[in-house]
Order: structure tokens, then C-alpha cells, then sequence
């Protein structure tokens, strides 16, 4: 609901574009450091479930602080506030799964998909209404998504004893060349995805688009994702993770140069399809990728410093460079702009990560291939 809808309820609140970029790139802010923080406390001691729940329970009570205010200071601090927890739980979540996957790690996409169909839910549902109602019944809807979230969260297992371990040590394995160049690729993969996630409702309203066509389009990314992550096991054993992630950079690259060039609804919809590959294959394989590349014991950690990276830093640059030229710059050359990033960490990554693996064997330990 936050990343479809908040932004368009700023933008009702009569907020800049320059404001409404300055709450995102805060939101993003604390995805920089708190996740790495809250990481590396769980890989020390073990404790994911109990930092897990109280971070769910905090976000929770502090989202609700929406409730009272539509002032732009106080709605910055509350952002930064409610980011401080909210940010680990996406990859404590993720590192959760890999763990209980075990050496099924390539059939993770059958369990994200669940989030996924949610989302779908969601967005169309609140569609019509917002249509129905107004977009404020975004706050008092998310803040009773998150109350359920933190009472869920106290069913999640405890950490197996003897987890504890020596994390300084482990952690200078997140070091390693190729995981250095990747993280710095997804990092602009995410950079691109910035007028995205930022202006893209904003874009389609002035377009004189419906809030139920908005909701329809996110829907129908989510639509594309959900159908390659329910093939994700076939997939990862057909392809290499190297291929997987080099096709979903030009597929993001593609899908911002026709968002950038098109007005027609039907070709708005057409680019939503290439969310599979830009957003659903690019996800999945960077979770893996980044489980493969991290040491035994600071595998939350290694989930923690992509998710800062990437949606925390890459979000936050692309946040705050299209919060700063939106209504400076015409909207298609901010997507432009984000098909160009995409392009480059693409080509950085099929290039260099070629020739490290090549002169590097044995960074990391391989995945099954059949």
C-alpha cells in the first residue's frame, strides 16, 4: 500500500514535488544504515525472532502517528522514525527463508509469491477505494496492516542454539570482489527504479488516468512477477544466476524507455508486463545471489547491507535526483534517465563480473545446476 499510494496521498496534501521526494528519500534513508545495525546485532547474538517482533511492534505504534498530523516537518520525522524499525524486517524475513529452504534455495520465488498476491490484492482493492472514498484512508489502513503484521511476527521460530559466531571474522567475507560489484549494480538497478516507485502514480494521474487504472497497473506488475516466481526452481536450475541478472537489468532498461515514450494505456500496461524480469527474476536472484556469496555466519548481515544498498541507498538516490528535477525536467526524461542506470549497472555487472570470475575461482560455493 505504501509504495503505490503514500506519495499520491502527499501529492493530495498539497505537497511538492520536491517535498514528496525529500519523504521518500528519508524513507529510504534509514534503510541505509539501520538494516546493516539491526543485522549485525542478530548474527552477534541469535536474537532475530525478539528484535523481529519488537521492530514490528514499534513501526507499528509509530505509523499510527500519521493519524494526528498532515504537517510536512512532523511527517519527516515520523518517516525517519518508523523507518529505524521498520527497515530489518524485510531481510530478516528473507534470510528466515533461505534458512528454512535449506538446499531448496532455488524454489524461494514459490514462497515470495504469497507477498506478491497480496500486493495485488491490495492495489486493485484500494483502487476503487480511494475512488470510493479518498486517498487519506491509506494511513488507518496500513497502521491496522501493521498492528496484524507485529501479532504474526510472535509465531515466527526461534533461532536454532548455538548460532552465536565469531561475526567480525565472517563479515570480511562480504568483502569479496564479486560481492563488492554486485551489491554496486544493484545499487543502480535501484537508483533506477527511483521515479518508479516515486512519480509513477503521480506521473499516470496527470496523464488523466483513474486511481483504478493506477491500481490496475500495479496489479498487473505484480500479475507478471507472481507468473516467473511461481517458475523460479525451473528457472534458477535452467539458468545461471549471472544470466538471470543480466537479462532483468536490459528488461528494466526497456521497460523505463518505453515509460518514458509512450501515453497510451494499453503500452503503459504493456511496459507493467516487463516488472517480471525488471523487479520479479532481478529480486530472486539477488537474494540468492547475495546468500551465496555471504559467510555462514553473517548471512543476515549480508541480506541486511543489500537491502541498504539497494533499497535503501539506490532508492534514496533516485528519490532524491527526481524529487529535485521533477517540474524541472519533462517526467518522460526522468524515465529516460532511470534506463540509463539501468543499462550501466547491467553492463558493469555482465562485464567485470566475468572477468573476477575468471581470475577468482571459488569466491563462493557453487548452486545445483542439474
Amino acid at each position: 500500500m505504501v509504495l503505490p499510494y503514500f506519495n499520491l496521498y502527499c501529492y493530495h496534501l498539497k505537497f511538492s514535488g520536491f517535498q514528496i521526494g525529500v519523504l521518500s528519500a528519508l524513507r529510504a534513508l534509514v534503510m541505509v544504515v539501520f538494516p546493516m545495525a539491526w543485522g549485525a546485532l542478530a548474527d552477534r547474538t541469535g536474537g532475530r525472532r525478539p528484535i523481529f517482533i519488537g521492530c514490528a511492534a514499534m513501526s507499528a505504534g509509530i505509523w499510527g502517528l500519521f493519524l494526528l498530523t498532515e504537517d510536512f516537518p512532523a511527517m519527516a520525522g515520523i518517516v525517519l522514525a518508523h523507518g529505524v524499525f521498520y527497515s530489518p524486517l524485510i531481510s530478516f524475513l528473507e534470510t528466515l527463508t533461505m534458512e528454512r529452504l535449506g538446499r531448496d534455495k532455488e524454489s524461494y520465488g514459490r514462497i515470495r509469491v504469497w507477498g506478491s498476491v497480496s500486493f495485488i490484492a491490495v492495489v486493485l482493492m484500494f483502487g476503487r477505494l480511494i475512488q470510493a472514498f479518498s486517498v487519506r484512508i491509506l494511513i488507518v489502513s496500513v497502521w491496522i496492516v501493521s498492528l496484524v503484521q507485529a501479532l504474526t511476527g510472535t509465531g515466527i521460530p526461534a533461532a536454532h542454539p548455538g548460532e552465536r559466531t565469531a561475526l567480525a571474522r565472517d563479515a570480511k567475507g562480504l568483502l569479496s570482489k564479486r560481492m563488492v560489484l554486485f551489491l554496486f549494480c544493484a545499487f543502480l538497478m535501484l537508483v533506477s527504479h527511483g521515479t518508479y516507485y516515486g512519480f509513477f502514480s503521480i506521473h499516470l494521474e496527470t496523464q488523466g488516468h483513474s486511481s483504478a487504472f493506477i491500481g490496475l497497473c500495479w496489479a498487473l506488475a505484480s500479475t507478471a512477477e507472481i507468473l516467473v516466481m511461481v517458475r523460479s526452481r525451473s528457472l534458477f536450475q535452467r539458468f545461471s544466476l549471472e544470466r538471470v541478472i543480466t537479462a532483468s537489468f536490459a528488461a528494466a532498461s526497456i521497460r523505463w524507455l518505453l515509460l518514458g515514450a509512450v501515453t497510451s494505456p494499453a503500452l503503459i500496461l504493456l511496459s507493467q508486463v516487463l516488472h517480471a524480469m525488471s523487479y520479479g527474476t532481478f529480486h530472486m536472484a539477488s537474494i540468492l545471489m547475495v546468500d551465496r556469496l555471504s559467510p555462514e555466519g553473517a548471512k543476515t548481515l549480508g541480506q541486511a547491507i543489500n537491502n541498504a544498498l539497494t533499497y535503501g541507498l539506490g532508492l534514496m538516490t533516485g528519490f532524491v535526483v527526481n524529487g529535485y528535477l521533477y517540474g524541472r525536467v519533462p517526467e518522460s526524461r526522468l524515465f529516460f534517465m532511470s534506463g540509463v542506470a539501468a543499462f550501466a549497472g547491467g553492463l558493469l555487472f555482465t562485464v567485470l563480473d566475468g572477468f573476477i570470475r575468471r581470475g577468482a575461482r571459488g569466491d563462493e560455493v557453487p548452486m545445483r545446476h542439474p
